[in-house]
């Protein structure tokens, strides 16, 4: 019987990084932009509500990998 091989999840955790840091960057470049061109605040909105949904899906890959680590008996 072959054992199961547990998931690498080093490039799922370098793909959160990188979404966190790239939507920092964003949001704050989003932000600096609309003050210094004076567009609506309606687009400052959509770029928190963008930014938001990036780091709950950061959030929840996050916990995925957690529990998913927490469960498997080889860890402890």
């Amino acid at each position: 019987m072959t054992a199961m091989r547990r998931p690498d999840d080093s490039g799922q955790m370098r793909l959160v990084g990188t979404v966190i840091a790239v939507t920092m960057l964003l949001w704050l470049a989003a932000n600096w932009a609309g003050r210094r061109f004076g567009w609506p605040s309606e687009y400052a909105f959509l770029a928190d509500l963008a930014a938001i949904g990036a780091l709950v899906w950061s959030l929840l890959v996050t916990w995925r990998i957690w529990r998913r680590r927490a469960a498997d008996p080889r860890e402890r």
